[in-house]
């Protein structure tokens, strides 16, 4: 299926709720999540006042992203300052949320969905989380974050892998070998991986070492 694409500043306005509406996910036919847009002047609404609960509401955790212009948001009672580039998220469903723009053009993107529906974190964000620390140096904290992908991901070949790099450069011996194993039985092409990555070169000696 082909990419679609469309701009936020070419959508036309559906004024409802005493907000200007710019519909995205049924013109985009998007199904994984719900989004749309909203566009406001100086001293409009831009988000109208609401909660996720009752019958019209879908329950969502949301997220909004102000991408230009500049607006103040109010939930719960807290005010947010919200240049463009804010995002602000409200997970809890119950909580009164609304903003008013403070600049001419200013737009937003609202992007909600159900808590959990997307499912746990996705590995690769353990492990190039992980990453921050290892550039530092700081090899065993690079292992720590790393290890609390396999709680959801414990067979991910590329997390064992890279857990396998982080424990070696820790000097952690068996546990590097152990994950490399682990990775090259989920995907041997981890071996091939292991063949010249100089993450590994501190077990590389070791006899039970993927050949």
């Amino acid at each position: 299926m082909a990419a679609r694409t469309t701009r936020l500043q070419d959508l036309s306005d559906i004024r409802v709720a005493g907000v200007r509406l710019r519909p995205l996910r049924r013109p985009l036919g998007i199904s994984a999540f719900g989004i749309n847009g909203f566009a406001a002047d100086a001293g409009e609404l831009l988000i109208e006042e609401h909660r996720e609960q009752g019958g019209g509401s879908g329950r969502h955790e949301e997220l909004y992203l102000v991408v230009a212009g500049h607006a103040t948001f109010t939930v719960d009672g807290q005010e947010i300052d919200a240049p463009a580039g804010t995002l602000v998220f409200v997970p809890e469903p119950g909580d009164l949320r609304t903003a008013v723009a403070t600049e001419d053009g200013t737009l937003a993107v609202v992007v909600g969905g159900p808590a959990g529906a997307a499912g746990p974190v996705s590995p690769w964000e353990w492990y190039f989380g992980a990453a921050a620390h290892a550039e530092r140096g700081a090899y065993d904290e690079a292992y720590e974050f790393a290890a609390q992908g396999l709680e959801d991901h414990p067979d991910h070949p590329s997390l064992h892998y890279n857990l396998a790099c982080y424990a070696a450069l820790a000097g952690r011996r068996e546990p590097a070998l152990e994950h490399l194993r682990r990775a090259v039985e989920l995907d041997p092409q981890a071996r091939e991986w292991a063949a010249e990555d100089p993450d590994l070169d501190p077990i590389r000696d070791d006899p039970a070492f993927p050949a």
